[in-house]
């Protein structure tokens, strides 16, 4: 992609994202984002064929930096060295906070719930190889579990809560995922 394709399709994903925080996604239509980019109906329909595919491509740019497999020092946060699960989602959370502000946006409203399922896509890749089977509980389910458990807590943290740094978040999901492992009488 060239210099001016990408700025054209940043001036796309800016509009989407800035008319999500003043319209539902069900009431959004191509020529608002047309309107708000400034652009032509032509030049929109080069770089996506709808707002669903457009929705998809603004969650795959978002997660794929921030799914990352290369952990490199950037300004805000180093991870190099550290290589525990726990550290691994902590530089996840670092990422996200770094999008806050787009991911708000599409985690207003009904695309909140197919920003989920994309986020949802990617976290079962980093949580499967992760999880330790015990034998007694479905791999699957336990990574289900995980990765629900895991997703929800980022919306919470997005949505309200985000004085609490990514270490804390990662700390309380992690001491959360633990203490629930500890057998109770009923």
């Amino acid at each position: 992609m060239d210099r001016r394709q990408r700025k054209t399709r940043a001036a796309i994903f800016g509009a989407f994202t800035n008319l999500l925080q003043r319209k539902s996604y069900s009431s959004l239509t191509v020529q608002d984002i047309i309107d708000e980019a400034d652009i032509g109906r032509t030049t929109f329909y080069a770089h996506f064929e709808t707002k669903d595919e457009l929705l998809r491509a603004i969650c795959s740019d978002i997660f794929e930096h921030v799914f990352s497999h290369e952990i490199l020092s950037e300004d805000k946060h180093d991870f190099t060295g550290h290589d525990s699960f726990q550290d691994r989602i902590t530089h996840i959370l670092y990422h996200l906070q770094e999008k806050q502000q787009s991911i708000s946006g599409l985690l207003s409203g009904e695309c909140g719930e197919i920003f989920m399922r994309y986020f949802r896509e990617y976290l079962y890749n980093v949580f499967d190889g992760e999880l330790v089977d015990d034998g007694n509980i479905p791999h699957d389910y336990r990574l289900h579990h995980a990765v629900s458990g895991f997703a929800e807590t980022v919306r919470w943290w997005l949505q309200g809560h985000s004085d609490y740094t990514p270490e804390e978040i990662s700390g309380f999901y992690f001491a959360f995922e633990s203490s629930r492992l500890i057998d109770r009488e009923i």
